[in-house]
């Protein structure tokens, strides 16, 4: 079994709060880690029919059974008239991780959550799996493109289903399912084709009224449909950074998939010959290494500190690392050969920002230091390296 990263986080949170959400996507384990930390205690899916009849028919009895030492309330969306119960039990005793809760639609949780249980939930996003993840159990494929066609999804590893069975029934499900619970959309024919739509656009700037015209709905819809997909953790919205040293600095998001096993399969990439020939390689291998710098704050509890740069003459940092104040620009390149054109940008940037540190990931074996403040490293190499 693959051990998370993620346990230490969600053992401390259960130190500190009454209640824990362990929120993400479909099929990225929560249900395995929580019952892995808690095991003591009785896990409750409510998708189970009389359980679910329980809780919705008699929320106060049911809560009850459980108030002394707590559970795991696994799906616990199903029954929205719950929470307000929750909130009560929660409030009148003094018992830290009393109750675990997660779901698999995670846009209904959190807003439920929000509703009544601010306040009294610590959270934490459990996401695909991460490489260092991958690197510890000895599963992490050697080749960037077999790597990237596969993705980081734990079914595909843990229980071996190859990406072209599982991205499908992935989507459908997704669709079928959590769509469809969220907003009322009737053509969900025209939302897959958003979403592959949005899967040509992977690492571009999100431009809401060009994708409108595209799909042909209104740019309202667009917003709702790409917060859906956002809050659902199948994309994530890579903001600009705001700090302005030429005033022509660009101020839409960039958009990303949270993993590239999704983002071939949308493309009809099936295989690595196609991969590595494709123009959109080197977007899905950015997306990566993007969502990899992301994974490595969730998984530790932190607030993502992660932006880009970009100014309206086309100069442009991948990733800007905000700490505190402090920036570090990195420049993502899926090349293997270093040339003098993976720095244009830095060098550009660090003249106005007067900074001389800075890092280059590509998919090369050499590391160096260069005196410039230019760290270069194998992007596998983040397995080390704190940001």
């Amino acid at each position: 079994m693959v051990q998370r990263i993620a346990k230490s986080k969600l053992q401390d949170l259960a130190t500190k709060f009454k209640a824990v959400a362990v929120t993400g996507a479909r099929q990225t384990g929560k249900t395995t880690l929580v019952k892995q930390v808690f095991k003591d205690k009785p896990y409750l899916s409510l998708e189970n029919p009389d359980s679910r009849s329980f809780a919705l028919e008699d929320p106060r009895g049911f809560l009850e059974t459980y108030c002394d030492d707590g559970a795991i309330l696994d799906e616990v969306q199903r029954a929205p008239a719950l929470f307000s119960y929750l909130q009560e039990v929660l409030d009148n005793s003094k018992k830290k991780g009393l109750f675990i809760l997660s779901g698999s639609n995670n846009f209904l949780l959190q807003q439920t959550i929000s509703q009544t249980l601010a306040g009294r939930v610590g959270y934490i996003n459990l996401l695909p799996f991460s490489i260092t993840e991958l690197k510890k159990s000895k599963l992490l494929p050697q080749n960037d493109d077999e790597l990237m066609l596969k993705g980081f999804y734990p079914p595909i590893y843990d229980q071996k289903i190859p990406p072209i069975d599982w991205c499908p029934n992935y989507i459908r499900t997704y669709i079928e399912k959590d769509v469809r619970q969220i907003k009322n959309i009737t053509d969900l024919i025209v939302f897959e084709k958003f979403i592959k739509l949005l899967a040509g656009r992977s690492g571009q700037e999100l431009n809401y009224s060009a994708l409108s015209v595209e799909i042909g709905v209104d740019v309202k819809t667009v917003q709702s449909w790409i917060g859906i997909l956002e809050s659902s953790f199948i994309v994530y919205l890579l903001k600009p950074h705001h700090k302005n040293f030429n005033k022509t600095i660009v101020k839409r998001p960039k958009l990303y998939f949270y993993d590239t096993a999704l983002v071939c399969y949308l493309l009809g990439i099936r295989n690595t010959s196609q991969l590595t020939t494709h123009p959109l390689r080197g977007a899905i291998f950015e997306g990566m290494v993007v969502t990899e710098l992301i994974k490595k704050r969730t998984n530790a509890g932190l607030e993502i500190n992660l932006f880009y740069w970009r100014d309206k003459t086309g100069h442009e940092i991948d990733i800007i690392v905000d700490d505190g104040g402090k920036l570090l620009p990195i420049e993502i390149k899926s090349g293997k050969t270093i040339n003098a054109e993976f720095f244009k940008n830095i060098k550009y940037w660090s003249n106005l920002s007067k900074s001389n540190k800075s890092m280059l990931l590509y998919a090369g074996e050499q590391s160096q230091k260069r005196t410039s403040g230019n760290e270069i490293l194998n992007w596998r190499n983040l397995i080390n390296y704190e940001l």
